[in-house]
């Protein structure tokens, strides 16, 4: 399958009047495109809010379509969490995960030619993920029972807890779903370790999965893989080592089980590993051009897998042979795709696709065929405000490291004047923009700036991940250092290129974009307006009660005791005297990867020197804010600080 596919789609806006941030919420989120066995049809899902009354809540619905986009229906009715769709072998029925009539998630199955949906399993704990064998006759799944004594210790208040202490690890399941159902799943292998991932052979024999001794978010880089047999639980040891050991995939012939390998620390390269079932003998395949593989699947003769990787602003699928280099796949011409997954027949592949100025939609493409086929329609006909453009820039650093990034243009600019710019810092600090819908709802009202007359900058400075390995490792121990120097870069180039005026620039940004907002406001003067979220303002208390310390010590070398000088030297706390610019801070009340207290350090700080500060909390949110009304009103928010300092 040595072949390149390139498309472009054209957008389907059509002009009308301002965007609004309620234009936004009229989108719904595609996802979970999945084909047939045999290809000739898609399932996919819709998601969309629900915010009547007291509702503030996401529903989802799975819809269907032939692989061409005719006899387009939907299947489900709006369910909550509605999620992970697997097709029977024969292609007669669809599982998912869903949570309906206010019960715990569970597994649901449906016809494909319709009917009602009816519930496979009945566990009344948590379920993590679930696996439909190949044999169509099992399930697999993880998850941990309800703790009844834990409901009866918080009825009594007495319900101290021990911090680390008895963690919530999940056991693996199985479910013969040729009984009456629903049905209670018997446990297969004990939670001596959190299970999670797991995945069958082709002979549905067997059950490959992650494992690791507890379920917190830290502790994912102490993954190892295991295989278990499916008709006794036996359990043995697959990867077992100080790296982290993850994704296992069997090929189709059953002969190789590939995954995933990073060292340690996550500045370190995920390589894909191919182990021989009947040698044992373990390899490694060639190095990625991101050193970040994520395997999408095998080719249907075992010959080859086939793995995404972002490349800049954009993603690509590439093919990985079991012997010799990699190969790109296909590639968008404009856009990103997300979420590619293949027949089992390897003819079809599906995805969802958007460009700066089209919506996502699903499609349908056959490999090695004609072009990619919209098969939903769930976006493309709703009338909405002509999306901003969008384009790649490019500048050069002072050292002379080339950065890219997108520039937003406003949607009316006449020519030779100077407009407002916000600049926009995205996470991580190994995230990346990338060319997604502008118009999508989340944290920034981009279409909206675009529309009030602003242009938008969004760069991926060095630390940002699509650019390789040694362009991810170089913000180690140096954190508003050539990183903001990069982001400056960015602003003093779109001055030059008279778009911007300098008189009138905003930064905003969440996590790792929200620190360097707080530190941006701290080493100059130059913005007039800044809106930070979710912000790490101090890096010593930040270490002591995230839920992730370990990405401290992978970036700045060490724990804050070892390393305090590079710890003080990166805080924007410890600099707080310089700031005058006026400050909107946005923060989760639930965050537990940057806690609360890191905005409520700066914005007493600000308060306590009489600068302009305005903060809010939402409450149930984690780091991101998920509920539709209140991430309504962080869009709001953004578009009203930028409007008091900017217009």
């Amino acid at each position: 399958m040595p072949y390149l596919v390139v498309f472009l789609l054209a957008a389907t806006s059509v002009a009308a009047a301002e965007w609004t941030v309620a234009d936004s919420f009229r989108l719904k989120r595609i996802a979970e495109t999945t084909p047939s066995p045999d290809g000739s049809r898609v399932v996919w899902t819709e998601t969309e809010p629900v915010t009547q009354g007291d509702k503030s809540e996401w529903s989802t619905r799975i819809w269907t379509a032939a692989a061409d986009g005719e006899n387009r229906r939907p299947l489900t009715r709006g369910a909550k969490s509605t999620a992970s769709l697997q097709f029977s072998a024969d292609g007669g029925w669809l599982y998912f995960l869903a949570e309906r009539n206010g019960a715990a998630k569970n597994v649901y199955r449906i016809r494909i030619d319709g009917g009602e949906a009816e519930q496979v399993t009945d566990f009344t704990g948590a379920v993590g993920s679930y696996a439909l064998a190949p044999s169509g006759k099992a399930i697999v799944l993880t998850g941990v029972e309800k703790d009844e004594d834990a409901e009866k210790r918080k009825k009594e208040k007495t319900d101290w807890r021990v911090v680390e202490d008895s963690p919530r690890n999940h056991s693996l399941w199985t479910l013969d779903v040729d009984t009456e159902l629903p049905a209670k799943p018997k446990r297969l292998v004990a939670a001596g370790d959190h299970i999670s991932n797991p995945v069958w052979s082709p002979d549905s024999k067997r059950i490959a999965f992650e494992r690791r001794s507890r379920p917190d978010a830290d502790n994912a880089r102490h993954a190892d893989l295991a295989e278990a047999d499916a008709a006794t639980g036996e359990s043995k040891t697959l990867a077992d080592s100080k790296a982290t050991e993850s994704d296992p995939h069997y090929s189709p012939d059953g002969r190789f089980l590939a995954w995933l390998h990073q060292p340690g620390a996550r500045l370190d390269a995920v390589r894909i590993h191919l182990t021989d079932r009947r040698t044992g003998e373990t390899r490694v395949l060639p190095a990625t051009a991101n050193a970040d593989p994520n395997i999408a699947g095998w080719t249907p003769d075992s010959r080859a897998l086939l793995y995404s990787e972002s490349a800049g602003t954009q993603g690509a699928l590439w093919r990985m042979p079991v012997d010799g280099p990699p190969a790109r796949a296909f590639a968008p011409r404009e856009g990103v795709f997300a979420g590619v997954r293949l027949s089992a027949d390897g003819k079809l592949a599906a995805f969802a696709h958007e460009t700066p100025a089209m919506p996502a939609e699903a499609y349908a493409m056959p490999m090695g065929g004609a072009g990619p086929v919209r098969v939903s329609a769930a976006n493309s006909s709703l009338g909405l405000p002509a999306a901003p453009r969008a384009e790649v820039v490019r500048w050069k650093a002072k050292d002379g490291l080339e950065i890219e990034g997108l520039l937003v243009h406003p949607t009316a600019r006449e020519e030779g004047k100077r407009v407002p710019l916000v600049l926009l810092v995205h996470g991580g600090p190994s995230g990346a923009w990338a060319q997604s819908f502008v118009a999508n709802p989340g944290r920034y009202p981009v279409a909206v700036f675009a529309s009030k007359g602003y242009a938008v900058l969004m760069p991926n400075p060095r630390g940002s991940t699509a650019y390789g390995l040694e362009f991810r490792r170089k913000v180690v121990e140096d954190w508003g250092g050539r990183d903001f120097g990069d982001l400056m870069a960015g602003v003093d180039h779109v001055i030059a290129a008279g778009v911007a005026d300098p008189e009138r620039l905003a930064i905003m940004g969440w996590s790792y974009g929200g620190y360097m907002t707080a530190w941006a406001v701290t080493q100059t003067n130059r913005f007039k307006a800044a809106a930070m979220g979710a912000a790490i303002t101090d890096h010593v208390s930040m270490y002591g009660t995230q839920d992730i310390p370990s990405v401290y010590e992978d970036y700045f070398g060490g724990p804050p005791w070892d390393r305090r000088d590079v710890y003080a030297r990166s805080s924007p706390i410890n600099f707080i005297d310089r700031v005058s610019t006026p400050m909107l801070i946005l923060h989760g009340e639930d965050d537990h990867r940057v806690p609360v207290t890191q905005g409520y350090e700066y914005r007493r700080a600000l308060a306590r020197r009489g600068v302009p500060v305005r903060m809010v909390v939402y409450p149930r949110q984690g780091h991101a804010v998920t509920e539709p009304k209140l991430q309504r009103h962080v869009m709001e928010e953004h578009a009203a600080w930028a409007d008091k300092y900017l217009r």
